[in-house]
Formats: structure tokens, sequence, C-alpha cells
């Protein structure tokens, strides 16, 4: 009995390993590689610091990773359609000028309605970027430009007309109850900015897994000629695919001209990459058809996450943007591996 024991120990024995690697697989699978940086970073930062896991730090985090999740989820919804959108940077500064020159210009005009004027600021400022968005869309759904030629071409155009209405110079004078409620406000105690975003996270979800856009948006992703002759408007869906990511964009652009309390040209530089590399680390397909709204804001979160843990860590902005970039090019490889494994090919 004991040899039995022993032989039957011996055929178990793989099954251990075996059934975590095939765990890890399937989260792999479902989520991408975000649960493993994730882990990664947690261990490796919780190490350099004890603040790092405590309430305070991570509650910044979040209140940080705002801005960040707005602008990734406009990100995801063009890379589901297989494309991305480089200008995000310029919606976010665009709306930053205007909105604060048209507050500057029209706060003196009725100093009794100020929340008239913040309204009408905000207004032409999302108008800004929703022109933006309308570029993109007409040139890459119409024209059939690509995403790559036609984002970074507004993106230079959109950032010359920033800098052109400032002269680089920051716009100042700004409604003091603008700063104060959308950027610092609280609404039953929870911080503004945060509770906008949650409502943009609700939206977005309903939008991608209850409406029939939603659906479109993945089918034209999936493959876009299949969706073509299966009676899906390709060119309606990509055009608001890129008019939505701008004025999410937008969103981010005024919560951070509230913050900052003043019209900047040069407020979102980098987080065009830091989207993209939010929605690949949340599982966002680079080749279009696959991406959930919530693995996107984890995504958001965890680049955030990762800013704050290098600052603690006393790494250099410079060393981080190497270390952000190279986190990015193995997120796309791996998802080259997952991609692969999910039609079968390995």
């Amino acid at each position: 009995m004991t040899i039995q024991s022993s032989q039957a120990g011996d055929a178990e024995a793989p099954r251990g390993p075996a059934i975590l690697l095939a765990a890890i697989k399937s989260v792999f699978l479902r989520v991408g590689v975000l649960p493993f940086f994730l882990v990664v970073s947690l261990i490796v930062f919780s190490l350099i610091s004890n603040q790092f896991l405590s309430i305070q730090n991570l509650t910044n985090v979040a209140r940080q990773s705002v801005y960040l999740v707005l602008v990734s989820l406009g990100q995801m919804l063009v890379l589901i359609t297989g494309g991305f959108d480089l200008s995000v940077g310029t919606a976010i500064a665009m709306t930053s000028v205007v909105s604060a020159l048209a507050m500057v210009a029209l706060a003196p005009l009725m100093p009794d309605m100020i929340w008239l004027v913040i309204l009408l600021g905000a207004g032409a400022g999302l108008g800004a970027a929703l022109l933006i968005g309308c570029l993109n869309g007409l040139g890459i759904a119409q024209f059939d430009v690509s995403p790559f030629i036609m984002t970074l071409g507004v993106q230079s155009v959109g950032a010359g007309i920033a800098l052109f209405l400032t002269g680089g110079v920051p716009v100042a004078g700004l409604p003091y109850d603008f700063g104060n409620f959308f950027g610092f406000g609280r609404v039953l105690g929870v911080p503004v900015p945060v509770m906008i975003a949650l409502l943009a996270i609700v939206a977005i979800w309903l939008v991608m897994n209850r409406t029939k856009l939603g659906s479109h948006i993945y089918a034209v992703g999936g493959n876009v000629r299949a969706a073509n002759l299966s009676g899906v408007n390709t060119k309606r869906v990509l055009f608001l695919a890129y008019v939505l990511c701008a004025l999410l964009a937008s969103l981010a652009g005024l919560l951070l001209t509230a913050r900052v309390e003043s019209g900047e040209s040069n407020l979102g530089g980098t987080i065009a990459l830091e989207s993209i590399a939010a929605c690949v680390i949340g599982g966002v397909s680079l080749r279009g058809g696959l991406g959930r709204v919530e693995n996107v804001v984890l995504g958001a979160f965890f680049i955030v996450l990762l800013k704050n843990g290098m600052n603690i860590a006393q790494i250099g902005s410079y060393m981080q943007m190497v270390l952000l970039g190279s986190l990015l090019v193995l997120a796309v490889i791996l998802d080259q591996f997952r991609y692969r494994m999910l039609v079968g090919e390995s």
C-alpha cells in the first residue's frame, strides 16, 4: 500500500504546477499583462518604502489618475476600432486655452453671471475639442487616411494654434468659482473630478456593453469588411469613436485647467503615450476588437501608481520616461503573444 500511495502521489505531483500555469494562462488571456505588472510593482515599491501602500498615498494616486482615466477611456474606443489617437494631448491643450480665453473675455461683460461665464467658457473648450475629433474622424473614416498620419498632423496643427493664441504664456484670471469647484470642490464628500470620472466610466461602460454603437465598435475592430457586409455603417462608427475620444480628452482638459487655475498650452504633453500604455497594459489589443472598460481604468490607475512609486524611489523624470516607454514596448510584445494564443496559433 505504501508503494501504491507513493506512486499515486508521484502521479498527482505535476497537477499542482499544471493548475497554477493554467490559472496564469487563463488570467493572461482574459485580462492581459496588467495583473502581473501590478503585483510586481506593488512588491517592489512596497519594499522600497513603507509609505507606498498607505491609504493616504493610494487615495492620492486615485485622485491623480482621474485625468488619465478619462483620456484612456477615449483612447480605448479608437484602439478597439483598430486605430489610435496621438492628438489627445492637443485636445487637452486646446480645451484649456480656448475655455480660459473665453472665460477671461466674458467675465468683465457678465460680472453678475459668473456660472454662465463658466458654462460658456467650458462649452467653447469642448467645441474646440469637438472640432479636433471631427477632423480626425473625417480624415480617417471618409478619406481613409492612416490614423498615425491623421492624428499626428492634427496634433501638430492644434499645438501650433494653442501656442499662437497664447504666445506660450499661461492664461490667468479665470473665475475663482471655476477652480474652486471643478479643481478642488467636493460633492457629498467626493472630489468633483473623481465624481465626473466615475460618471464617465459608467457612461462608457453602458455604451460599450449595452448599446448598438458599442457592439458596432467591437465589430469594426474585429473585422471592418465583415462588419460592413453585415450592414454596419463603419464610417459613422469610426467618426463617432474619434469624436468621443476627443470629447473625453477635453473633459480631462477642463478639469486640469481648473486644477492649475490657468489656461496652459503645454497641458497633456505626454498623455498620448501614457493613455496608449494604459490601454495596452489593460488588455486592449492594438489589432482592434478587444478591450474592456474596467481593465482600462485599472491600467490607467497602474500607470499613475507606477509613476508615484518611481517618485518615491527618487527615480528622475528622464529615467521615468525610459522605463514607461520600455514597459509599453514589453506590453505590446506580450500582447502579440496573447493575440496568437487567442486565435489558436500557439
